[in-house]
C-alpha cells in the first residue's frame, strides 16, 4: 500500500535538468499497478455503493422533506420545458397516481438553478413520477461519485487499496447514502464538485508531464514553454463540471475560485521546479489566464446552457409579471417570521416584462436580460427572504463537522404493539425514521485527519492533503457567513469527500511507503483496519434510520446518542 514518501524539492537527472521527481514518483506507482485491477476494484466498491442505494429505493412513499419541490419541478421540466405552479393537493394526486392537471400553467418563481432537477428529470422520465423514479437519478450519481473517489484517491496515492477504503468510507457514510435515496439537489452538487477536482488534480500531473517533454534543458531565463501549454483538457473537462455544479447549486462558486488559485500555484511550482524564475507572476499570465477561462468562461457558458429550458420559456415569466402586480424592494426587515418592505423600487421591475416579443437575435438578447432580472430576485430572496424565517432542523454551520444538528426528512411514529410488525411492549411503541446524519466515526475520525493535513500540507509541503484543506474550507468556511438563516447539516456532503480524502492520506502516512513488514507499517495497518471496521459497524448499527427501518423506541434511543438528535 505505497503513499508518498518526501522528497527533495528539487533532483538534477543526468543532463543536469531539474525534473519534478515527487510527480515522477507518484506516476510510477500508479504504473506499478495493474490498471484492469485498478479499475475493477473500484468499479466493484461503486457497484457495491449502488446496490445499497437502490436497495427499497421507493420507500417510504412520499415526498420526503424536500422532494416536494424537487420532484414536481423535475416532471415540470419535462412536460411543459419550465417550471410550473402546481395545485395545492398535488402531492396526494400524483402519489395516488394522477400527474394530469396538477400544474397551472403559471411560471414558478424557483429558487435553485435547473441542472440538478433535469437530472431527477431523467429518472422520471425512465420510470415514471413515483418515488422510485424521482430518486433513482441521485442514487446513479452516488454511485458514480464513489467511483471517482476511488479513482481520485488512487491517482494521488497509487495504491488502488487506498483508493477502495477511500470509495468504500464515502459509501459508508450517513449523509451521502441517505441524500443518495432523495430527489435532493446537494448530492448532484457534490458529485460535479468532486468530478472537478479530480480533473484539476489530473490537470496538475498533465500539465508537469507536458513541461517535461518540453523542456530539453533547465530554463535560465524567460518563461519557459508558453504555447505548448495552451491547451488543457482536463481543465477544459473541469469547467464544464464546475459549470453544472453551479448550475445545480451557487454555492459551487467557492470551490471554483479555491481550487482555481491552487491551479495557479500549482502551474508555478512546475515551472519553479524546471527553474523559471519569478515563476508565481510569470505563471499568472501564460498559465492563470489560460486557466481562467478554461474554468470561469467555460463554466459561465455551461451555467447559462443549462437555463435553456427557462431562455426558450422566457416569455411565459414576461407575460405572468406583466399580468400581475409585481415588484421589487430596496430595503426591508424581518418582523418575527415575516418580511416587510420598508421601500419598494417600481423602476427595477423586469425591463423585458413591458418589452414586445423580439425575434431572432433580438429574442435571444431579451431572453438573456431577463434572465439576469431572475437572478437578481433569486439573490434577493436567498440574502433577504431567508434571513426572517426558521426551522426546526436548521443547524449553525460552526458545529457541523460534530454532526450537531441532524435534519429528520420522513417519520412515521406512534406505530401500536402488534400492528404493523411492531413487537414493542405493551406500555412501549414502534416507529419509522429516515434522518439525515452522518456516519460519526468518519465525522469525528476526520476532524483529527483534517488537522493533521494541515500540520502535512503547511509544513511537510505535501500538495494532497493541501487539496484536503482547500477542499474542506471552500465548501465549509462560507457557511459561516450566513449562519443567521435556516441551514442544514446535509450542505455538508460537498465537503465530505475532502474529509474522506484527508483521512485516507493520513492512513497512507501511518502505513508507510515500505512493503516490506515493519512495526510501523504492522501498526499503521492494524489502526487503519480496525478504523475502517469501527465505520462499518457504526454505518450498519445506524442502518434503521438511513432506511426507514422499525425500531421500537428504546431501539430508535439506542442510535440517536444526543438529544439535539432529536
Amino acid at each position: 500500500m505505497p503513499t508518498s514518501a518526501p522528497t527533495p524539492a528539487r533532483e538534477r537527472d543526468v543532463t543536469g535538468l531539474v525534473v519534478p521527481t515527487a510527480w515522477q514518483r507518484a506516476r510510477a506507482r500508479v504504473g506499478s499497478e495493474d490498471p484492469l485491477i485498478g479499475w475493477s476494484a473500484s468499479i466493484g466498491v461503486a457497484l457495491l455503493a449502488l446496490f445499497l442505494r437502490l436497495w427499497k429505493l421507493g420507500s417510504p412513499r412520499e415526498f420526503e422533506f424536500d422532494e416536494t419541490y424537487y420532484a414536481k419541478d423535475a416532471w415540470s421540466l419535462l412536460h411543459h420545458g419550465y417550471v410550473q405552479s402546481y395545485a395545492d393537493d398535488a402531492n396526494e394526486q400524483i402519489l395516488a397516481g394522477n400527474t394530469s392537471g396538477q400544474w397551472t400553467g403559471d411560471p414558478s418563481m424557483v429558487v435553485h438553478p435547473e441542472a440538478g432537477k433535469w437530472l431527477i428529470a431523467l429518472g422520471e422520465k425512465a420510470f415514471g413520477m413515483d418515488p422510485f423514479g424521482w430518486r433513482v437519478s441521485a442514487a446513479v450519481a452516488g454511485a458514480l461519485m464513489v467511483l471517482v473517489m476511488c479513482r481520485l484517491v488512487r491517482r494521488m496515492t497509487g495504491s488502488t487499496l487506498l483508493g477502495c477504503t477511500a470509495g468504500l468510507l464515502l459509501s459508508l457514510d450517513g449523509l451521502h447514502f441517505v441524500l443518495s435515496r432523495l430527489a435532493l439537489l446537494d448530492i448532484f452538487l457534490a458529485f460535479f464538485t468532486l468530478c472537478a477536482i479530480a480533473c484539476l488534480v489530473n490537470d496538475r500531473d498533465w500539465f508537469r508531464a507536458r513541461l517535461a517533454r518540453e523542456v530539453d534543458e533547465p530554463v535560465t531565463e524567460g518563461w519557459g514553454p508558453v504555447r505548448a501549454l495552451l491547451w488543457r483538457p482536463w481543465l477544459l473537462v473541469g469547467g464544464l463540471c464546475f459549470g453544472l455544479a453551479i448550475g445545480t447549486k451557487w454555492t459551487a462558486l467557492y470551490p471554483l475560485a479555491a481550487f482555481g488559485i491552487l491551479v495557479w500555484l500549482w502551474s508555478a511550482g512546475a515551472r519553479r521546479t524546471f527553474g523559471v524564475r519569478r515563476a508565481v507572476l510569470r505563471s499568472a499570465v501564460v498559465d492563470g489566464l489560460p486557466a481562467f477561462g478554461y474554468l470561469v468562461v467555460v463554466g459561465l457558458i455551461v451555467y447559462v446552457a443549462t437555463w435553456t429550458g427557462w431562455l426558450v420559456h422566457a416569455d411565459e415569466y414576461e407575460e405572468h409579471l406583466s399580468n400581475t402586480q409585481y415588484t421589487t424592494f430596496v430595503s426591508g426587515h424581518c418582523d418575527g417570521e415575516n418580511f416587510v418592505v420598508d421601500e419598494k423600487d417600481d423602476g427595477r421591475q423586469w425591463p423585458s416584462a413591458a418589452e414586445p416579443d423580439a425575434r431572432g437575435l433580438a429574442e435571444v438578447e431579451q431572453s438573456l436580460r431577463s434572465l439576469w432580472s431572475y437572478h437578481r430576485d433569486v439573490y434577493t430572496f436567498h440574502t433577504h427572504f431567508l434571513n426572517c424565517s426558521t426551522h426546526t432542523y436548521a443547524s449553525k454551520p460552526s458545529g457541523w463537522l460534530l454532526l450537531n444538528r441532524p435534519v429528520g426528512v420522513a417519520a412515521d411514529t406512534g406505530i401500536e404493539p402488534g400492528t404493523r410488525g411492531c413487537d414493542a411492549p405493551a406500555d412501549s411503541d414502534c416507529l419509522r425514521q429516515v434522518l439525515l446524519i452522518g456516519t460519526p466515526t468518519i465525522w469525528w475520525g476526520g476532524i483529527l485527519a483534517l488537522l493533521f493535513a494541515v500540520v502535512a500540507w503547511v509544513g511537510q509541503r505535501d500538495w494532497r492533503f493541501g487539496v484536503a484543506v482547500v477542499g474542506t474550507a471552500s465548501t465549509w468556511l462560507p457557511w459561516l457567513l450566513y449562519d443567521d438563516r435556516p441551514i442544514f447539516l446535509f450542505y455538508m456532503v460537498v465537503t465530505l469527500p475532502f474529509v474522506v480524502l484527508a483521512l485516507t492520506l493520513t492512513m497512507g502516512r501511518l502505513i508507510g511507503p515500505d512493503r516490506e513488514p515493519t512495526a510501523r507499517r504492522t501498526f499503521g495497518v492494524i489502526v487503519s483496519g480496525s478504523f475502517v471496521v469501527l465505520t462499518l459497524l457504526n454505518f450498519a448499527w445506524f442502518w434503521p434510520i438511513f432506511t426507514n427501518g422499525l425500531l421500537t423506541h428504546a431501539e430508535w434511543l439506542n442510535r440517536v446518542w444526543f438529544s439535539r438528535w432529536i
